[in-house]
């Protein structure tokens, strides 16, 4: 089984950054994908940004493009989430997951794609 903890979420004002981290235990895959998404109260879960496993491939969701950044190290079971310029809108529970691939070169947009998934980081934005 695959253990997924996020953290680093918190509060923070309109403008400022936060940097969440995903760290992986457990019977971890020789290779996988990474990806975060987002729920606000009475909202669907939203795709934010997801990473290869080489990490050379990455995405991100038109709301949260220019400001946010995905990266890894694999060397520590690790995805990053880097967000700046925060604004109230962000304000969600953010999740990441992971999914076993074959191909260091490919990602995945869409959260039923994912086979594991952390509990989740709460990040709010106050205007």
């Amino acid at each position: 089984q695959v253990q997924l903890v996020e953290s680093g979420g918190r509060l923070v004002q309109t403008g400022g950054s936060l940097r969440l981290s995903c760290a992986a235990s457990g019977r971890t895959f020789s290779s996988y994908a990474m990806g975060w998404f987002r729920q606000a109260p009475g909202k669907e879960r939203e795709f934010v940004a997801a990473i290869s496993w080489s990490g050379g491939r990455k995405s991100y969701g038109d709301s949260v493009k220019g400001r946010f950044t995905i990266s890894r190290d694999n060397a520590k079971n690790t995805v990053y989430l880097q967000m700046n310029n925060l604004k109230p809108e962000d304000t969600a529970v953010y999740y990441c997951a992971q999914k076993r691939v074959d191909s260091g070169s490919v990602y995945y947009t869409v959260s039923h794609e994912y086979d594991y998934w952390g509990q989740g980081t709460q990040v709010t934005v106050s205007s």
